[in-house]
């Protein structure tokens, strides 16, 4: 997902590009950090929530760029597949953690 974002990131208008690109880019970047650490710890319930969350976030922002035309609908529909499908699979890890509790 990380890779597939720079190109339309780049695209972004001028005055964008370090406002919500750079937000979108950061979220990313969390969502990357929050996997790792959720991978290392024992209790993993808390942390999994704090990720889906971020993706919450990360899906509002993406939505909000189509929405302000910073995106175009083909690269949005890529992209919110890409985010559908890293949803079920954080879901999914959040109900084996919360089995295995």
């Amino acid at each position: 997902m990380i890779l597939y974002a720079y190109s339309p990131l780049r695209n972004f208008p001028k005055a964008e590009k370090h406002v919500l690109s750079a937000e979108i880019r950061q979220c990313m970047f969390r969502l990357l950090r929050l996997v790792v650490v959720v991978n290392r710890r024992y209790h993993k319930k808390t942390t999994m929530q704090d990720l889906d969350a971020e993706l919450d976030l990360l899906r509002s922002y993406v939505r909000l760029s189509h929405e302000l035309t910073f995106l175009p609908f083909r690269q949005y529909e890529i992209w919110s597949r890409q985010l559908a499908e890293l949803g079920r699979m954080i879901g999914g890890w959040l109900n084996w953690a919360k089995a295995q509790s």
